[in-house]
């Protein structure tokens, strides 16, 4: 592997042995550290939102099951 920097862009050059589910799990990695990095949000900031996920699925499936 080489990783090269411009001044535009930083280049990596990955071997076409690797696997491209390996270079997808590779992208979403960096892709999630780019969109994540300026956020101010703690661990249970992620989780009171799951929660609040979690239930609006929760009533909204019980709504179309009629409970």
């Amino acid at each position: 592997m080489k990783i090269e920097r411009t001044k535009n862009e930083v280049i990596i050059r990955i071997p076409a042995s690797v696997s491209l589910d390996d270079m997808q799990d590779i992208a979403d990695w960096m892709e999630y550290k780019e969109l994540t990095k300026k956020s101010t949000a703690n661990q249970e900031d992620v989780d009171n939102l799951v929660n609040t996920i979690k239930k609006g699925t929760w009533n909204k499936t019980k709504e179309k099951l009629g409970l």
